[in-house]
């Protein structure tokens, strides 16, 4: 057995884990980068590698939720520019912001998305009022604007992005089933162009890549599963409990 195959099972569990957190909540790469990072990687290396597992996941959550009929394509019209377009922005503003502000203000973000996630001020409300927010000129821009806040988020580090989409989402009246099929949706979308960059970039590693990427595709299916079977009120949660959970671990290591 070569020396590399302890750091390949570690990283296959470390996947399978972080895996169903992204798919079910988010802040799955809060715990799979710290672990690329402490494998040897430098930290730009890792943020890249770390993409090969978030497409795999991705990929295959979004095939377990076209295949269960959750997925509503006609989302990607709307989304998947903005989101593109920022992830190209927020890759470009990484190299100028510190770690240590970065964790900061990813906390406080975090927390915000849980003072929205509770209060879910739209869940009163009858699935033809939530559709009717899309038909106004007023809905469609605010959800551009913010899927565009979204892609430079996910294209400046990635981490923590499911939190901010389900946000994104919640605001736009899906439920956290199906925002969380439409959230798989975007960030397969935006982070094929992030891994095409990093990757010429030499900032992958592919092989611990790939060894990550097996438990992020086991982990995200199972993500699929719980999400469906369990619901809404399930999943809400989680995602507090996760978010509270990463922004003080966050905050008090910043």
């Amino acid at each position: 057995m070569s020396p590399e195959w302890p750091q390949y099972l570690i990283l296959f569990a470390v996947g399978g884990i972080a895996g169903t957190l992204n798919v079910v909540a988010g802040g799955g790469s809060l715990l799979s980068l710290p672990v690329l990072v402490f494998l040897g990687l430098p930290a730009t290396v890792a943020n890249g590698t770390n993409r090969v597992a978030i497409f795999a996941q991705n990929l295959g959550a979004v095939w377990g939720f076209h295949r269960r009929r959750i997925l509503d394509w006609r989302w990607l019209e709307l989304t998947a520019l903005p989101a593109i377009v920022g992830a190209l922005i927020g890759a470009w503003a990484a190299v100028r912001i510190g770690d240590p502000t970065f964790q900061r203000v990813l906390a406080s973000v975090m927390l915000l998305v849980t003072v929205w996630t509770v209060w879910d001020p739209l869940e009163k409300r009858s699935v033809g009022d939530k559709l009717r927010l899309l038909e106004s000129g007023f809905g469609r821009v605010a959800l551009v604007l913010g899927f565009l806040a979204v892609g430079a988020y996910g294209g400046f580090i990635q981490a923590g992005v499911g939190f901010i989409i389900l946000a994104v989402t919640t605001s736009a009246g899906l439920d956290l089933v199906r925002g969380n099929a439409l959230k798989v949706l975007i960030v397969l979308t935006f982070t094929v162009p992030a891994l095409i960059l990093f990757a010429a970039s030499g900032k992958v590693d592919w092989g611990l890549g790939i060894a990550l990427a097996g438990g992020n595709f086991l982990g995200g299916q199972l993500g699929v599963h719980l999400t469906v079977l369990k619901g809404h009120r399930w999943i809400k949660r989680v995602v507090v409990v996760t978010v509270i959970a990463f922004a003080v671990r966050l905050w008090l290591t910043a």
